[in-house]
């Protein structure tokens, strides 16, 4: 990554007031905002982490945006996977350079961006969307962050079945994600990663029945509130507003029916705290 800012690169420029800005740097190309101009060709060519200053004498900081950065200010016209879910499917998932990972549908584009982060440079993204003004919303987005290389769109119903075979992971971001469990389990290899993402407790449940059904384990239910503090040494304390529920969570690992078990007693098998007893005992000895 250059130490200097490029021309078709994403910068990031926050007031002294915070207000936050994300633009691509194009030459000849100005940010007008409320306390002045900020030109692009004054950023370009010079070194990320400085102060400019607007023709009014107001201050900008320039600097590289984040992954977070990113999703928040990318132009959407659809519900998003927050930051707060996406770094936590990308852990839960094992997602990392070099994996091959579905994810169903595109939306704007924003769980996209993060996954292609992350599997770059070795690895790939296929994101399926049976929109195409969404589609076109996701391309654009994808493509303004220069991390179209490692992302393959396809504009399908994923009812029809996914067209990759033995991929490490799977996400469904979709109304109704149990009506494409078999096609999931086509897709992902043995042991892969399942993941979605659902706003309605209802939807959890029957979800869960439909990974119990085939041949999902180990099978994970989790929501994440996310509480920001206002950052003052001598009076710290809680923002007014947190993050709340923006939904519920789904991990789980699909296993062929090999051995022909009933899946009713083992699909979806987790021990409290994902420990075993035995594993638990060996803690508590120390060993």
């Amino acid at each position: 990554m250059s130490s200097l800012a490029r021309e078709g690169e994403p910068a990031l420029l926050i007031s002294s007031r915070g207000k936050r800005f994300i633009v691509l740097l194009r030459a000849g190309d100005a940010l007008h905002t409320h306390e002045g101009i900020i030109r692009h060709d004054a950023i370009i060519g010079q070194p990320w982490g400085r102060v400019i200053k607007t023709q009014l004498g107001r201050p900008f900081w320039v600097l590289q945006p984040s992954t977070h950065d990113l999703i928040l200010h990318m132009r959407r016209q659809s519900q998003i996977v927050y930051p707060k879910e996406a770094g936590y499917i990308l852990l839960k998932m094992n997602i990392h350079p070099g994996v091959r990972v579905i994810e169903a549908g595109s939306g704007s584009g924003g769980l996209t961006i993060a996954l292609a982060r992350a599997v770059a440079p070795l690895g790939r993204v296929y994101s399926y969307e049976n929109r195409p003004e969404m589609q076109r919303l996701a391309i654009r987005n994808i493509t303004q962050l220069g991390l179209q290389e490692w992302v393959e769109f396809k504009l399908k119903d994923i009812a029809e079945g996914f067209e990759e075979t033995e991929v490490d992971a799977l996400f469904l971001d979709v109304r109704t994600p149990w009506d494409y469990l078999p096609q999931a389990a086509q897709a992902l290899k043995p042991g892969g990663f399942f993941g979605s993402l659902m706003p309605t407790a209802n939807q959890v449940s029957q979800l869960i029945t439909g990974l119990e059904t085939y041949h999902f384990f180990d099978i994970e239910v989790e929501e994440i509130l996310l509480r920001a503090y206002k950052p003052v040494a001598e009076r710290l304390r809680p923002a007014d507003i947190m993050v709340g529920h923006t939904g519920y969570l789904v991990f789980a690992r699909w296993i062929p029916n090999i051995s022909g078990q009933d899946d009713s007693k083992t699909g979806a098998t987790k021990f409290e705290n994902g420990l075993s007893d035995e594993s638990l005992a060996r803690n508590e000895r120390g060993g």
